[in-house]
Order: structure tokens, then C-alpha cells, then sequence
């Protein structure tokens, strides 16, 4: 990795954890269904996709998909939400969470990779 990947990379992910976290401080509450956090699993799946099946510029790609993708997707709060469900029974919520999040968040990546190399 260069100096200037890791710079572009950075502004990426600066840019898109700023983005999760007003999305997902609007939308999730304390004690409901992490629906914020859902949306932009599945949001940034989508375009991950996208952005690799338009097979853009390295810099681009890395700032796209790397940075601004991979911070607004968030593995780490995904775990620790479906950890608080289970904790607090709510566990054919967390269920459908771990499904909707890693089943429909992989089947939208590959859609967005499809329609990337269509266009």
C-alpha cells in the first residue's frame, strides 16, 4: 500500500464512519431492533458490489469500497448488537438479525457487482 492509498483510504473511512454514526443514532433505539445499523450493512453491501463491478480506477476503488464502504459497514457493532439482543431474550430477533444482515447483505452484494458490470 502507498502513502497515497492509505491517505484516500482514510478520507474514505472518515467520511463513512461519520455517516454511520448519524444513521445509526437516528434510527436505532436502546432497547429495539438495531434497524440503523441493518440498513447500512446492508446499504454499504449493495454498493460494495457496485463499486467493484464498475472495476473503477485503483484510488477510486479504494476510496469508494475500501474507505467510505468499509467504515460505514460495521462488522464489530453488528456482533456486540446481536450479543445485547441475545442478552436480553430477544433471541428470534437476534436470529433473524444474524440472517437478514449476513444472508441478504451477501445476496445484495453480488446484485450490486451484477448490475455494476452491466453498466
Amino acid at each position: 500500500m502507498t502513502v497515497v492509498e492509505a491517505v484516500v483510504i482514510g478520507a474514505g473511512g472518515f467520511v463513512g464512519a461519520i455517516l454511520r454514526f448519524f444513521i445509526s443514532a437516528k434510527m436505532n433505539k436502546e432497547e429495539g431492533f438495531p434497524i440503523g445499523t441493518l440498513i447500512v450493512n446492508l446499504t454499504g453491501s449493495f454498493l460494495i458490489g457496485l463499486i467493484l463491478g464498475f472495476e473503477l480506477p485503483l484510488l477510486w476503488a479504494v476510496f469508494l469500497a475500501s474507505g467510505l464502504m468499509g467504515a460505514l459497514t460495521t462488522f464489530s457493532t453488528l456482533m456486540k448488537e446481536l450479543i445485547q439482543l441475545w442478552k436480553r431474550n430477544q433471541r428470534k430477533k437476534s436470529i433473524l438479525y444474524s440472517v437478514l444482515t449476513l444472508g441478504l447483505g451477501a445476496f445484495l452484494a453480488y446484485l450490486g457487482f451484477i448490475i455494476g458490470q452491466l453498466w
